[in-house]
């Protein structure tokens, strides 16, 4: 197995929560910490939206691993950042036999 050039630097952020004040919420993301990651990215599609195309693109996104339960852990559900660039993450798996890495299996969305 080649190792993973972990040469870009990413932001964990998770869904979070936040009461309005008039018994409802709204939706914001909280930082997790800053991850170091391999960005591989997959053959993209385009499809139409109700007012605009919309593009996505799959990635492979590798990562240290770190135990179950651990902040620095993604899940899916969270989202990668970078810059502007948001990469949600749809599923995550151990890469190597010895789970030293972890694979997240993320999405690119932008308005054509």
């Amino acid at each position: 197995m080649r190792l993973p050039y972990l040469n870009r630097s990413l932001v964990l952020e998770a869904p979070l929560r936040v009461g309005d004040g008039a018994g409802g919420y709204v939706h914001d993301w909280q930082s997790m910490g800053v991850l170091w990651a391999e960005v591989k990215a997959g053959s993209g599609r385009e499809t139409a939206s109700s007012a605009t195309t919309v593009s996505r693109v799959p990635y492979r996104i590798t990562v240290r691993a770190a135990p179950f339960g651990a902040a620095s852990r993604p899940v899916a559900g969270q989202r990668f950042r970078a810059g502007a660039r948001i990469f949600n993450i749809n599923a995550v798996a151990e890469q190597d036999a010895h789970a030293q890495y972890l694979m997240c299996h993320a999405e690119e969305e932008t308005a054509s």
